[in-house]
């Protein structure tokens, strides 16, 4: 796996550093929160072992800023601030699991192979299209980090042009996919119903229509 480890005390990063190493990872590592923002931005890793009390950006903060920013690289916190309100504080900005220090490698490794599952299973249910990302296990649809709420018929839809996003899906698809027999018409309706939440404001367009053929969901689209 690709991990980043930050951790402002060295001796405890090279420690880290050196295990991760040897059980076959290629592991980069920051000091600060920082400089593990920056490292975060520029590559892509499969886990982020983040210390929580750091100089300059402590991990709590780089774990915010990393949500904010989408980013949902899965993170595990090692700290010795091991109260009730400290982890569940961690855990409310987005950290994936939490451990205290000192710790036992070997149960680090099964933390960090834990989250990094759970992370595959999520990516396997979530698309994302620009800034729009739809949860298929939940059913949760966000656009620029806000939750749009929909109809189960405007769920139906978009979940169907979400499947594979640049796909043109035809309109008997699209029918067949509400589980019922519509009209043509009806069906422009929804699609209308549905544009109104996704592509409204002065967001970029999404959804686009393929005449003759059916709809389409990506950036931009030239009929």
């Amino acid at each position: 796996m690709e991990l980043l480890v930050v951790e402002d005390e060295h001796r405890m990063l090279e420690l880290l550093r050196k295990g991760l190493t040897r059980e076959g990872n290629r592991v980069s590592c920051a000091a600060d929160g920082d400089e593990g923002l920056r490292k975060i931005r520029e590559a892509r890793f499969d886990v982020v072992i983040l210390d929580v009390m750091m100089p300059r950006m402590d991990g709590f903060e780089m774990a915010r800023r990393m949500r904010q920013e989408n980013d949902y690289t899965p993170v595990l916190m090692l700290t010795a601030k091991d109260t009730v309100p400290d982890v569940v504080h961690g855990l409310d900005l987005g950290a994936d699991d939490y451990m205290t220090k000192p710790f036992c490698f070997s149960e680090l490794l099964l933390r960090i192979a834990a989250v990094s599952r759970r992370a595959a299973a999520c990516r396997n249910s979530r698309r994302q299209v620009e800034d729009l990302i739809v949860d298929f296990s939940t059913r949760k649809v966000h656009r620029s980090g806000a939750r749009i709420n929909l109809s189960r018929t405007e769920y139906a839809l978009l979940e169907r042009l979400m499947l594979n996003p640049g796909e043109i899906v035809p309109r008997s698809e699209l029918i067949t996919s509400l589980g019922r027999e519509i009209g043509a018409n009806t069906l422009e309706a929804f699609v209308r119903l549905l544009r109104n939440k996704i592509d409204s404001d002065e967001r970029q367009k999404l959804i686009h229509t393929v005449r003759g053929i059916g709809y389409v969901i990506q950036p931009e689209y030239q009929s």
